[in-house]
């Protein structure tokens, strides 16, 4: 079984940072959805430039919109033919055009 790499105490500290600063910022993302600030083109614009963003699950992206609970996003995704375990940018461009074409986007 492969050995995870060595760290120093200080690029632990760098990589703990990164990691609590990326889900801080998904954390912020995930409320402004569930509030109705941000739309799904604007979720798709500002992933082009923001890595947190853009390895975000589409599931938890879509959980997060208001109206749309577990199943309903399940349901969303089946039927836009999206895997589960798909990341917004590894989103193709039907996939990207049915999200924005769901709902009031």
């Amino acid at each position: 079984m492969p050995q995870p790499p060595t760290l120093t105490d200080e690029q632990r500290r760098q990589a703990l940072a990164k990691a609590a600063s990326v889900r801080r910022r998904r954390a912020e993302i995930r409320m402004q959805l569930k509030a109705g600030d941000l739309a799904m083109r604007e979720l798709l614009d500002l992933a082009q430039g923001d890595e947190a963003i853009a390895t975000m699950r589409v599931l938890a992206v879509l959980e997060s919109m208001p109206r749309l609970g577990k199943v309903g996003a399940r349901r969303t995704l089946n039927r836009l033919g999206i895997a589960e375990s798909r990341k917004i940018q590894g989103l193709g461009l039907h996939q990207r055009e049915g999200l924005l074409s769901f709902g009031d986007c």
